[in-house]
């Protein structure tokens, strides 16, 4: 199950994806309990030709169709999942861990016979490494403190490096732990300006007294 891609233009062709009714920012940790035969075979494939999925949110519909005439919506952009680690701790389960990694917008989609839905994808341009400006610096130091107050809880739901100079990958971490609704999460991730991801973030966190 190839992703054909292209260097000059980012293209992807017959990308499979994995719909969840979450959102995966890039450098975000995602963990998988994959029973479903058409998913069994996508990490399969993707293991042997070392080569990324696509997750995309779900707008309407469920991760597993309990009703054939179920109707199944998927937003217009994802993100690119890397295999970390699978696992099979029980006969016909993987255990897995993935990192998301390129953002992409899906131009056609399709389901395949095994029902995978496939999609032709164009890759989007990466954020830039820039440093959360003086306004929203406290943000960066709030999710420092978040992150000690996880692990003093035995969580530590972030990979590392924890780069909390970097602009895009506090804004991302934010908004992965934040009680906000998918569909804010997706409009959060589809900025193409981390800068303002992370104002939008740090008004949120004002509003709710996570700080001052």
């Amino acid at each position: 199950m190839p992703a054909d891609r292209s260097a000059d233009t980012g293209a992807m062709t017959a990308l499979p994806l994995f719909p969840l009714r979450s959102v995966l920012f890039p450098g975000g940790l995602l963990g998988l309990k994959v029973f479903e035969a058409r998913y069994l075979d996508l990490i399969g494939n993707c293991l042997r030709q070392q080569r990324p999925f696509g997750v995309v949110a779900l707008r309407q519909g469920g991760e597993v169709r309990a009703d054939a005439s179920e109707a199944v919506v998927l937003e217009s952009a994802g993100t690119l999942a890397e295999l970390m680690d699978v696992d099979s701790t029980q006969p016909g389960i993987l255990q897995v861990r993935c990192r998301g990694t390129q953002r992409f917008a899906i131009g056609r989609s399709w389901q395949a016979a095994d029902g995978l839905w496939m999609a032709e994808a164009q890759r989007l341009p990466a954020d830039p490494t820039l440093p959360p400006e003086p306004d929203v610096q406290a943000c960066a130091r709030a999710l420092g403190e978040a992150i000690e107050a996880l692990k003093g809880q035995g969580a530590e739901p972030f990979l590392v490096p924890h780069m909390l100079d970097d602009a895009s990958w506090v804004a991302n971490r934010w908004c992965e732990i934040l009680p906000i609704a998918a569909a804010a999460k997706q409009q959060l991730m589809m900025l193409n300006d981390p800068m303002a991801r992370l104002r939008l973030v740090d008004r949120f966190l004002r509003e709710q007294g996570v700080i001052g």
